[in-house]
């Protein structure tokens, strides 16, 4: 249009923007250059300002070296995708001695179970152990709703629990529901008023012999006794090797997934191991076309990448975004801990030197293909939400195009089950990960613990990010590729499934040795 044409309106048509129309714009333009003045805007949707600046990469230089020597030698590849060795152990003997075998039980004890899935796996094996030392009956465990992803499924929803009673019969009396005469005994009966039989004083690692002195008395006086809260209130010392290796029977041989999450699991490992163009129908798999065996074809890696907004603000680092996307944070953070997270009070220097900081994708990114993986890898990514949205995850799609998920793996139709249901979601991703050849997270959380110690139970190869070096190589600007790649290589040789032993105060579910594998015969 010319200029001035504007103005050269028809009869009786303002020669403005309609008043509608500029208080649209308005408030759209407003809150984007004067947040402060949208506060409670702000505190509803805190990504909003720093999401519409797209993250940029931090790391330029590294990236555009991974992108142009993308290369490894057929036989660092090689070793890259090999087995682990055996490494002399294997899963203890569950054969209980005489004086732990099942005696009839005096009583029922119950546990109400919040946080995550893994969270809430960890304490159905806490569960089990307590059900022993107190010789009670145990009534399945019951999973709060997370008031974050606000999944209403049961235990049944995702544990078989059929397998799960029969699996611990020789060991624990475990039934679905409590007899009719106690069938009081509820979440709500709990929840509205001061129990005589709930414990809600339990104590995080609680001893044994705690148990038999409070929760004792209380169960054999009520013939019933309720603990919540449960999570983390068992300890990881000081129990009989007898209880240890119950605890590992639950976790690595009692709780498997309902029947469809496996199935469904297993479709998806399938399809990774296949052809990259098996969906479309270009190509037959890798298995039939009688190829010449190369090196990571028919595996794939697991990236679990627990990037949310919550870990993001949490940790108080510097993420590449800029002063809006700190502010967010800053305010979020505020909103969320009132003030109560320690690290805010150090500099993103500080907190990268010190390996606290959680890896970006484009980070882990460039950490696997400093390790040798390529644009052929199959790359599976076991992730919710990331915080940013997909320009977050740009520069790791850039470096390895075959990444996949499970929607883009499956269809609607065959995740119909399971969409919608956070804690189904996660079973899926669990399922996925435990079977690949590789896993590796990009943080620490409950979901890495479990498949930490699930893999090293199965002696499978997993990835522990040595997060000191990589915080002091990419605060490193002058570094180039190849410096980075060696320093990395150098700093992970160690880090790829060798077995771990527990220290004390550690988790048996994430270090099972030495109290889930025992020594094997040479």
């Amino acid at each position: 249009m010319p200029s001035g044409s504007i103005f050269r309106q028809a009869r009786g048509r303002s020669a403005f923007p309609h008043p509608l129309q500029l208080g649209a714009l308005l408030m759209i333009l407003v809150p984007n250059f004067f947040p402060s003045l949208f506060s409670p805007l702000g505190r509803t949707y805190t990504s909003l300002f720093s999401e519409w600046n797209a993250p940029k990469p931090m790391h330029l230089h590294l990236l555009n070296g991974a992108i142009q020597h993308h290369t490894i030698s057929d036989e660092q590849k090689s070793d890259m995708w090999s087995p682990l060795p055996n490494q002399g152990r294997k899963p203890c003997s569950t054969t209980q001695n005489n004086q732990l075998l099942r005696r009839k039980s005096q009583a029922y004890v119950q546990v109400f179970l919040d946080g995550g899935l893994n969270q809430q796996r960890m304490g159905i094996c806490d569960a089990v152990a307590v059900a022993k030392i107190l010789n009670a009956t145990l009534i399945i465990p019951y999973l709060e709703i997370n008031p974050v992803w606000q999944d209403i499924s049961a235990f049944e929803d995702i544990f078989d629990i059929n397998h799960f009673i029969h699996a611990l019969r020789d060991d624990v009396t475990i039934i679905k529901e409590l007899p009719s005469d106690l069938s009081w005994s509820t979440r709500e009966y709990y929840a509205t008023g001061i129990r005589d039989t709930r414990i809600k004083t339990a104590p995080v690692h609680a001893s044994a012999t705690w148990y038999l002195e409070n929760v004792l008395p209380v169960m054999q006086r009520h013939g019933i006794v309720a603990v919540a809260p449960f999570s983390h209130r068992l300890a990881f010392d000081g129990l009989p090797s007898e209880i240890q290796h119950l605890r590992c029977k639950v976790n690595f041989q009692a709780l498997v997934y309902v029947p469809h999450i496996r199935t469904l699991g297993d479709l998806l490992a399938s399809r990774l191991r296949s052809s990259p163009h098996i969906m479309d129908g270009t190509s037959t798999s890798i298995f039939e076309r009688g190829d010449n065996y190369i090196p990571g074809v028919g595996k794939y890696v697991v990236l679990h990448l627990r990037f949310d907004k919550d870990m993001a603000a949490h940790s108080a680092c510097d993420f590449g975004g800029g002063k809006a996307e700190k502010l967010a944070l800053a305010k979020y953070r505020q909103l969320i801990w009132q003030g109560r997270v320690v690290k805010s009070q150090f500099t993103d220097e500080e907190l990268r030197n010190q390996g606290r900081c959680p890896l970006t994708p484009e980070e882990i990114g460039l950490l696997l293909a400093a390790l040798g993986f390529n644009n052929s890898t199959r790359l599976y990514l076991a992730s919710h939400k990331v915080y940013g949205g997909e320009a977050r995850i740009s520069a790791l799609r850039q470096l390895f195009p075959l990444m996949q998920d499970k929607r883009s793996l499956a269809s609607s139709e065959e995740l119909a089950g399971v969409e919608g249901k956070a804690s189904l979601l996660a079973a899926l991703d669990y399922h996925v990960s435990l079977h690949s050849d590789i896993f590796i997270s990009a943080s620490p959380g409950n979901m890495h613990n479990a498949l930490v110690g699930h893999r090293a139970f199965k002696n499978l190869k997993t990835i522990r990010p040595n997060m000191k070096l990589l915080g002091k190589l990419f605060l490193n600007k002058s570094l180039g590729w190849a410096e980075f790649q060696q320093a990395v290589l150098q700093g992970h040789r160690n880090r790829q499934g060798q077995l771990q032993f527990r220290k004390q105060n550690q988790s048996i579910y994430t270090y099972p040795a030495p109290d889930c594998l025992c020594p094997a015969p040479a």
